[in-house]
């Protein structure tokens, strides 16, 4: 892709360090990962106006950087470490250091122009934390109750307990998530007509909401693509390799599978759709992935036409997965 004039910014980011490189006239800085060091970086990135600034997600030490960059208004895109690491194997980029790394990323930026990052609202930062502490609390649900099965006789005690806490702080969690969507009128609309959709219970609504804005707002092959339940190609000449989901919002994704999987039971249009897919002879987890496409799909119909859930309108509209 030609590349044209303008200011493009690679940040290699970790726990204590930002390392910031501009692709055109190359130029490489280093401030530490801190309040100082961001508010400082940030000066410095509003005066060069680039066109896109470009990162990979890190866990988390990205976000304070990202907001930062955000409320200034400044175009930041977190991408995937593998796209990174996919664009240093095509430029013949062997060598990893925390410097060519943010070379690397500006590179990145100026060939492939990533799609800048759009200002999450108060609300939407608010929820957005809420769920992600939820997801925490099931993850660590899930480690203790496995532990239990296995632990000697002794911890036993000991492990029900924190498992009881960890119930007690779930329930909690999802009032105030409850709470929080039914605060805001509009969140109140669009959670009612999620939740119309038989499969779509409260924390698949709350989570498209806090951390899908963009439904409603794409197509479905963006909306599909963004996810990450939009199948990619593997074909080379004759042969036609098995397509694929990988990519996309692991957190939506996942809370989007226990939909469709209820949806399969109880969704009088995914329940035909999959059951279709199964006689044709597609595996389950293909169908199930399918399923999952085609519910998102008809969700951000329904968004995006503010109309309810409706079996026959599901079916004119989503006719194909």
């Amino acid at each position: 892709m030609a590349e044209s004039a303008g200011i493009f910014i690679g940040i290699d980011v970790s726990k204590t360090s930002l390392d910031v490189a501009v692709h055109e006239p190359a130029s490489h800085w280093q401030v530490a990962n801190s309040d100082d060091g961001v508010a400082t970086l940030v000066a410095r990135l509003a005066a060069l106006k680039p066109q896109v600034i470009v990162m990979e997600a890190t866990g988390g030490f990205e976000l304070r950087l990202v907001a930062a960059l955000l409320h200034a208004g400044l175009p930041t895109s977190v991408i995937n470490p593998r796209r990174a690491r996919d664009f240093a194997r095509a430029t013949g980029q062997l060598a990893k250091t925390d410097k060519l790394d943010a070379r690397l990323l500006a590179h990145l930026a100026a060939s492939l122009r990533p799609t800048p990052r759009q200002l999450p609202s108060e609300a939407e930062e608010h929820l957005s934390a809420l769920l992600t502490r939820r997801r925490q609390i099931v993850d660590m649900l899930t480690v203790e109750r496995n532990r239990l099965q296995t632990v000697c006789e002794a911890l036993r005690a000991d492990i029900a307990e924190h498992i009881a806490w960890l119930e007690q702080k779930l329930t909690g969690l999802d009032d105030a998530i409850d709470r929080f969507v039914r605060a805001s009128p509009a969140w109140t609309a669009t959670d009612t007509l999620l939740r119309s959709v038989p499969g779509v219970g409260r924390v698949t609504a709350s989570t498209l909401l806090g951390m899908l804005p963009e439904l409603g707002r794409l197509n479905r092959q963006q909306i599909a693509a963004l996810v990450g339940v939009a199948p990619v190609n593997k074909d080379s000449g004759n042969r036609r390799g098995r397509r694929r989901v990988y990519g996309g919002r692991a957190s939506v994704r996942s809370v989007l599978y226990m939909a469709a999987l209820a949806a399969t039971r109880f969704n009088p249009v995914i329940r035909t759709f999959y059951q279709h897919l199964v006689k044709q002879g597609k595996e389950k987890k293909v169908a199930l992935t399918a399923c999952m496409r085609k519910l998102l799909v008809i969700l951000n119909a329904m968004v995006h036409t503010q109309q309810p859930w409706r079996a026959t309108d599901a079916k004119l509209a989503c006719p194909t997965a």
